[in-house]
């Protein structure tokens, strides 16, 4: 792969517009997965996305020009799939399975592009909305924030001199480095890139991408970004996200359905996927819940993902309940990936070391972690907790509870709802930092 001068090409502001999307697939793995199995059970079904910024006292329509914001978003738009890209979508092995996509879905995609938005700006934030079919929304998430985190990156970025630019990279190199060297000291870490939301820029997760493929060998897993995964030999990872539950939940007509929402959802999964694919994400309405009242066959799957509470914590957690039901944790697998740095990457390791299978999905802290690297304070280097949120499901409110009541989303009301009927057991308030 050629190597670009990063430096360079951030201070080089000749072209009319740069482009931050530039490929389809240039999204984590996980949005396919459940983009085909949307086409396939639920294409009916509407959905509106919607942007949060978590992060209130970063002001971002004050920090990106709107103009330049919606001259981004429309070149997302015309953005489809190339013929090598469908080939290899087509050909690839994932997780050890051939023709994970079907064909008819491939040529469905074939002609997909990203729907309308609609922007906003209020207080100080934009109100970005994605209104229509879940199966054409959905696809939005993972493009609109890393245009956000891009142009709020080019924007911190915009004055500065080249050699200014060029130390700011230096130094953040440097200190990508130091991780790589801590982390490759712990046998048999399985570590994967998962930093494309909130990522500093596309070129930088690249660097990270192709650092992490050097630095640690074989303990790097592979890359949620799928152009990344394409483009360096790496497998594509990832499974499902809080959407699912979130949507079959908001389609419930009864409160027993609510209740059952969760594990409807991974049944529809089961249907289409296994193996290593078969990950629990057990908090979108708070991990004691989801156990307490789990059917026996979930005990079956592969893993759990935990993902808003403490780690070790919420790793313990899971751990007594395969106990409970009789299965053997050393031959279960745990996928710590919430804004995880290395002291807490190691921290996790060496507590569970031994006791289960485990595997890291770095993010925010792998590619965009530029806090103090600049000669000066540029607050616009530092990450934010900026997300995006299926609001909406056939006109209902969605909710997402989860084990940090500072990550919950949906109306009031609707919020009070769910925790009468799921309860508010362990859900602990954690400060946001991504």
């Amino acid at each position: 792969m050629t190597k670009t001068d990063i430096a360079t090409r951030v201070y080089n502001h000749s072209w009319k517009l740069d482009p931050i999307i530039r490929s389809l697939i240039d999204t984590d793995f996980y949005k396919l997965l459940m983009l085909q199995m949307i086409w396939k059970l639920y294409p009916d079904v509407d959905a509106t996305f919607s942007v949060i910024n978590r992060t209130t006292s970063v002001r971002l329509a004050d920090e990106i020009d709107e103009g330049a914001l919606r001259e981004q978003l429309d070149h997302a738009r015309t953005v489809s799939l190339s013929k090598k890209e469908m080939i290899w979508l087509a050909g690839n092995t994932f997780y050890g399975r051939n023709q994970i996509f079907e064909p008819e879905f491939l040529t469905w995609l074939s002609n997909y592009k990203l729907p309308e938005y609609e922007l906003s700006r209020r207080n100080g934030q934009y109100e970005l909305n994605f209104h229509g079919k879940w199966m054409d929304t959905t696809m939005w998430e993972i493009p609109a924030l890393a245009i956000i985190n891009e142009m709020r990156s080019r924007t911190a970025m915009r004055s500065l001199g080249y050699f200014t630019l060029d130390v700011i990279y230096a130094r953040a190199k440097a200190r990508m480095w130091e991780k790589v060297q801590r982390l490759r000291e712990l046998p048999g870490l399985r570590i994967s890139d998962f930093g494309t939301r909130r990522r500093h820029s596309f070129l930088w997760q690249r660097w990270c991408v192709e650092a992490l493929k050097e630095g640690i060998g074989s303990g790097f897993t592979g890359t949620s970004n799928v152009l990344l995964a394409m483009d360096s030999d790496l497998e594509a990872v990832g499974t499902n996200a809080h959407e699912l539950p979130m949507v079959a939940a908001a389609l419930a007509q009864t409160d027993e359905e609510l209740r059952n929402a969760p594990y409807q959802v991974l049944k529809d999964w089961n249907r289409l996927y296994h193996g290593n694919l078969l990950i629990v994400l057990p908090d979108a309405f708070g991990t004691t819940a989801f156990l307490r009242d789990a059917p026996d066959w979930v005990a079956d799957w592969t893993g759990f993902r935990p993902d808003s509470a403490p780690p070790i914590e919420g790793g313990e957690k899971i751990i007594d309940w395969w106990k409970k039901v009789g299965r053997d944790p050393k031959e279960k697998l745990l996928i710590f990936s919430d804004g995880l740095d290395v002291d807490a990457i190691i921290a996790t390791y060496k507590h569970f070391e031994g006791r289960v299978r485990m595997s890291f999905g770095w993010g925010t802290n792998l590619t965009n972690d530029f806090a103090g690297c600049a000669p000066t304070q540029i607050d616009g280097l530092k990450p934010i907790s900026v997300v995006c949120k299926v609001s909406e499901a056939n006109g209902r409110p969605a909710v997402k509870l989860s084990d940090n009541p500072q990550k919950a989303t949906g109306d009031a009301r609707e919020v009070q709802r769910y925790l009468r009927l799921f309860g508010d057991d362990d859900r602990v308030d954690q400060t946001l930092v991504v």
